[in-house]
C-alpha cells in the first residue's frame, strides 16, 4: 500500500499554459520571438526570403533540439523565395521551463498558433509545416486533428516509435522510471553506438551547443513515447499534400516502427526514401538532395523529387521482415 502511494505521488512533470495575460492580443510573430496562444513567447528563428517572399515555412524541431535544427535547409530555401519561421518549442531552446515535458496538447496548440500567425501576417501565400522528428509527430497530431491546415505538410523522419513497437520490458522500465523518479536524468549508454547523423560537424556544433539538451528526463521520454504512439496511430487521418520523409540507415527511429506506420498512410501522401539518409535527413552530408526535394514539393506537389528516389518501399521491408532478415537500416 505505501509503495503503491509512494508511485502515485511521483506524477510525470507536465507544462500547464501561462496564466493571467492581461495583454495580450493572439499569437503574433515578434522581432524578438513567437508569442503564443496563452501569452508565452517561445524562442523563434527566421531566415527570411532572398527578394520576394513567395511561401512560408514554419518548422518543428525534433527532441532536445531548438530551432537552429532548420539552419542549414532554410538559407536554402530562402535563396529561392521560401521565408523560414522555426520555433524553439516549449521546454527547448530559450522557450519557457527548459527540460520539461511541455505535454502534447500544449505543443499542438503553439503548432497551430504559429500558423494562425503566419498566416495573420503573410495574407493570401501558402503555408508549409515542417516537423522533424519529435516536430514530425506534433505535426501528425494536429494536421490529423484538424488543428493545422497547413498547404504543405513535410513529416522528416517523424517519431512513430510509441509505445506499442517498444518491448515490454522497455515500457515497464519507462512507466516506472517516470513514476519513481520522474526528474532523473537520462544519459544514452556509452556502449551504445547509435548514428544520428553521417555529418561528424555538425553533431560536434550540436554537442558544444548550449541550447541542444544534452541530458533528458526521464519523464520527458515518457510523454515523448506517448507522443509518438498517437502519432503512430493517427497517420491514417493525415491531408493531402502531404510528404513523408524517411533514410535507411536512421538509428533512432527503427524501420520496423518508420514502416508499421508508413503502410497507414492516405494513398495520397508522397513518400521518399534515402538510401544513404540517416535521421537528421537536412542535416546529413547529402542533405542537399533532401533540401531540393522539399522545396521542389513547397512549389508543386506534383513534381517528381528533384534527388529521383522512389518512395518508402514498404512492400519490400515487409516481405524481408517475414522472410526472417532484417531490413535495410535496422540499427
Amino acid at each position: 500500500m505505501g509503495a503503491g502511494l509512494a508511485i502515485a505521488s511521483c506524477a510525470p512533470a507536465v507544462q500547464k499554459p501561462v496564466t493571467g495575460e492581461v495583454t495580450f492580443s493572439g499569437p503574433q510573430l515578434t522581432d524578438n520571438g513567437f508569442v503564443s496562444f496563452d501569452g508565452a513567447r517561445l524562442g523563434l528563428r527566421v531566415w527570411p526570403a532572398k527578394g520576394e517572399t513567395k511561401a512560408i515555412m514554419l518548422g518543428l524541431h525534433g527532441m532536445n533540439d531548438y530551432s537552429a535544427a532548420f539552419r542549414m535547409v532554410a538559407p536554402y530555401l530562402a535563396e529561392h523565395g521560401v521565408t523560414t519561421y522555426a520555433i524553439d518549442q516549449r521546454g527547448f531552446g530559450i522557450s519557457p521551463n527548459t527540460g520539461i515535458w511541455a505535454g502534447e496538447d500544449l505543443l499542438i496548440n503553439d503548432a497551430a498558433a504559429l500558423e494562425q500567425a503566419a498566416r495573420a501576417a503573410y495574407p493570401g501565400l501558402p503555408v508549409t509545416m515542417m516537423g522533424i522528428s519529435m516536430g514530425g509527430a506534433v505535426a501528425i497530431r494536429a494536421a490529423a486533428e484538424k488543428r493545422i491546415h497547413p498547404d504543405r505538410l513535410i513529416l522528416a523522419a517523424p517519431a512513430v516509435w510509441g509505445w506499442s513497437a517498444m518491448p515490454p520490458v522497455y515500457r515497464m522500465a519507462l512507466w516506472l522510471g517516470a513514476h519513481t523518479r520522474p526528474d532523473q536524468n537520462v544519459l544514452p549508454p556509452k556502449n551504445l553506438k547509435i548514428v544520428a547523423s553521417d555529418n561528424n560537424k555538425m553533431l560536434y556544433e550540436n554537442w558544444k551547443d548550449p541550447l541542444f539538451l544534452k541530458k533528458t528526463r526521464i519523464d520527458s521520454i515518457y510523454g515523448l513515447v506517448g507522443l509518438m504512439e498517437d502519432a503512430s496511430k493517427s497517420v491514417a487521418n493525415l491531408p493531402p499534400n502531404t510528404l513523408y520523409l524517411y533514410g535507411a540507415h536512421d538509428q533512432i527511429i527503427p524501420p520496423k516502427a518508420a514502416f508499421r506506420s508508413v503502410r497507414r498512410l492516405p494513398a495520397t501522401t508522397r513518400t521518399i526514401y534515402y538510401p544513404k539518409g540517416y535521421h537528421m535527413l537536412t542535416r546529413d552530408l547529402n542533405g542537399a538532395l533532401v533540401w531540393a526535394d522539399i522545396l521542389a514539393f513547397i512549389q508543386d506537389p506534383e513534381a517528381k523529387p528533384p534527388s529521383g528516389l522512389g518512395a518508402i518501399p514498404v512492400a519490400k521491408q515487409t516481405q524481408r521482415m517475414a522472410q526472417g532478415r532484417a531490413p535495410q537500416g535496422n540499427p
